[in-house]
């Protein structure tokens, strides 16, 4: 599994400041600070109080459904829906919500687990979707202004679809082991974790170490996916984490918001981005078959997906 080390430790950067709007001092400082920890680990960790942990209530209530009702969690989109009941992570369920920022999106999934409804749930979510949304692209505004190429940021925002997987990682049961989920990297442009007051998350530094993430109440990490890392040429790379269950705290309950461009949307690196010092090391590719290239089995178990189904051949990586 390789040895947890304490030398690393994500940056924190405050989101709550009241007056964080772009052209501001506070504005400037906060986006030198994301950037910067984007380009270093991948991720960082967001002080941001506009999620509330109630969701976490009606997140135990989901996961106590039935199984039958769960699996019915299904879409037509690769990676999408339920996963669970997986032997060699027996630790770890999860269900996916496409559109989880809409209003529609949630009452979509609601309505699908609870034929009568859940207005406690559907309001929770979306209050937690939503938020996680607005400090996901302030965020990217922050990457593409700081790159010089803010003229994108509209366009691109338009484009993304928000996927929300709500997750359980059970407590390991006497020998059983601690993996909680297998080390990847996300397939997203860009993703949100929140979790309840367990914590489990790991990431892998650039040295190959991996160190553990503890989150406050009101904080969030912020991480790179495969599409920004190909959208900015490889300036920023998407961490390699999972989760081990090492706390005997209980059940490990998280959200993980993705964002996926939209069918019509090629991921594609802005011409500003690629010069004599970097070469184009990613063609553009569709993120929807991005998804359904690593859903192959035989495709998740490579080191770099996303080098072997859009890399740049000649170039020296």
């Amino acid at each position: 599994m390789g040895s947890l080390t304490v030398s690393h430790k994500l940056p924190i950067i405050d989101f709550t400041e009241v007056n964080l709007e772009p052209g501001t001092s506070t504005w400037s400082k906060a986006r030198k600070e994301a950037v910067c920890a984007l380009e270093e680990y991948g991720c960082f960790v967001a002080l941001y109080d506009k999620i509330h942990d109630d969701v976490f209530q009606e997140l135990e209530e989901l996961f106590h459904l039935p199984i039958h009702t769960k699996v019915q969690n299904k879409s037509t989109k690769p990676l999408y829906g339920y996963v669970g009941q997986i032997p060699f992570i027996p630790l770890y369920e999860s269900m996916g919500i496409d559109n989880a920022n809409t209003l529609q999106g949630i009452q979509n999934f609601t309505n699908f687990m609870w034929p009568n409804g859940n207005n406690a749930f559907s309001r929770a979510m979306l209050a937690y979707s939503k938020a996680a949304a607005e400090l996901e692209e302030m965020v990217v505004r922050m990457v593409f202004e700081s790159y010089g190429v803010d003229k994108y940021y509209e366009s691109h925002i338009k484009s993304v679809n928000y996927l929300a997987r709500v997750m359980k990682y059970r407590e390991a049961q006497g020998e059983e082991p601690k993996l909680g989920f297998v080390a990847h990297t996300d397939k997203s442009f860009m993703s949100t974790i929140h979790q309840n007051q367990v914590n489990g998350l790991e990431i892998k530094g650039k040295d190959g170490q991996w160190f553990g993430v503890e989150l406050s109440p009101s904080s969030i990490v912020v991480m790179a996916g495969d599409a920004i890392m190909a959208w900015s040429n490889k300036r920023i790379k998407s961490p390699h984490h999972r989760v081990m269950m090492m706390e005997e705290k209980g059940a490990r309950y998280s959200i993980a918001q993705f964002s996926f461009m939209e069918d019509s949307v090629m991921v594609e690196t802005p011409k500003e981005l690629i010069d004599e010092d970097h070469p184009l090391l990613f063609k553009p590719f569709n993120h929807l078959h991005y998804l359904d290239f690593f859903s192959k089995e035989e495709n998740r178990r490579l080191e770099c997906a996303l080098k072997t189904y859009c890399g740049v051949s000649h170039v020296n990586y």
